[in-house]
């Protein structure tokens, strides 16, 4: 078997960046940047007001100060600030000329109706300075960034209407076994409703990508193979689930190896997620239909057939790839927390994932667990902790990473 960490750099060694497009930035949450973003200006603008108030000079705050204009936020002052005046202001306006500070209008009294006196001991300067947050010039997101709803404001704040963005990955996903029906089916005691590839194409929301689901490969030689290569023919990714394993019916890796597939791994040291495929196929060999011939590479991957297996294996394998392969380098939500309990195996051959959930009392604590069949457990897990090869127990108090699902 495989190690685990050496499996996850080959997967995402093979990874080859797509191309780039430029979108909208309405179109562009979730999307990975493909270029640094600069700012056409300083930020703000021009020294702005933090409160609404009266901008005059330090040294007159104590005297009565004339009102010589009032500043709405996104008008230019038209006076400048001598001895003894000030300008009424309101939160966000720009700053008139020869004004130094600007007291809040609640420490405000008017002896005057033209006039204003400040009425406390002291104040702060209380003006955001031009350029204090971004300089124009100033590179505000790197390539590789994941697009997030904050990221959409910065782009609008610098004028970056449109953005140049990784290209969607076409992903297919194709789940094989004679025993599977459709959800929407009722299944006899002997068979199972598919619910790999709706879990998949929800996990896959996650990520920028463009799925198909190809429905369910009956476990035969010429449907799985039909089936791949349309496929293969139609997407950079292609998501197998079943017939990874060793029975007589477990027949993915083969029809990979027919369609002159190069397998990197079919074997890793996972619990669960054992019987994990990964391989390539270059643009000569790739599969053809109807005389078409896609530009890029494929990658293919055949997950276990059991929920729990498929779950982790996306997780832990299948989304830093596809984050790779759009130019970013993903970081799984990761916490530090004790666990409430001991946590212990008998066999230690493999880094094994095991859910748990967080309680009231800010402590992990392991969900009941079957085996990798067991997908209503992760209904009520948090995240998964890890316990690695050679690690038989993990006491209870321990303070250990949980990765957040």
């Amino acid at each position: 078997m495989l190690p685990f960490d050496e499996a996850l750099r080959i997967a995402l060694d093979s990874a080859h960046k797509l191309g780039s497009e430029r979108v909208d930035i309405a179109q562009a949450t979730n999307r990975i940047l493909a270029e640094d973003v600069e700012s056409d200006i300083d930020m703000p603008p021009r020294d702005r007001s933090v409160f609404d108030g009266y901008a005059c000079q330090r040294q007159d705050l104590a005297n009565e100060l004339k009102i010589i204009e009032t500043i709405r936020a996104g008008m230019p002052p038209k006076k400048t600030i001598g001895p003894n005046q000030c300008a009424k202001i309101m939160t966000g306006a720009t700053v008139p000329g020869g004004a130094d500070c600007v007291f809040m209008v609640e420490f405000a009294e008017n002896p005057t109706a033209g006039t204003v006196r400040f009425t406390g001991e002291k104040t702060e300067d209380n003006i955001r300075p031009q350029g204090r947050d971004i300089k124009a010039g100033q590179v505000v997101l790197r390539s590789g960034t994941r697009i997030r709803p904050q990221d959409i404001a910065v782009l609008a704040l610098v004028g970056h209407a449109e953005v140049l963005v990784a290209q969607k990955p076409k992903v297919g996903i194709i789940a094989t076994g004679d025993e599977l029906v459709e959800p929407h089916s009722k299944p006899s005691p002997w068979r199972l409703r598919n619910s790999n590839s709706p879990q998949l194409a929800a996990q896959l929301e996650s990520v920028a990508v463009v799925v198909t689901d190809y429905g369910i490969a009956k476990d035969t030689t010429d449907e799985i193979d039909r089936t791949f290569k349309k496929a293969a023919s139609e997407n950079n990714v292609v998501l197998l689930s079943g017939g990874v394993s060793m029975g007589d019916f477990d027949l993915v890796p083969g029809i990979l190896k027919q369609n002159n597939i190069e397998l990197l791994f079919e074997k890793i040291a996972l619990k669960p997620g054992k019987p994990t495929v990964f391989g390539i196929v270059s643009r000569a060999s790739r599969p053809r239909i109807a005389g078409k011939m896609p530009a890029t590479q494929v990658y293919c991957f055949g997950l276990p057939g059991n929920p729990v297996s498929t779950f982790a294996v996306f997780e832990l394998l299948v989304k830093p790839f596809l984050y790779k392969l759009i130019g970013h380098d993903y970081k799984p939500p990761n916490v530090l927390m004790p666990l409430d309990e001991t946590i212990g195996r008998k066999v230690t051959l493999r880094r094994e994932w095991i859910p748990v959930t967080i309680t009231d009392a800010g402590t992990l604590r392991k969900v009941e667990y079957h085996d990798s069949g067991h997908i209503n457990a992760l209904c009520g897990a948090d995240g998964l902790v890890c316990m690695d090869v050679g690690v038989a127990e993990i006491p209870k108090g321990t303070i250990v990473q949980v990765r957040l699902i």
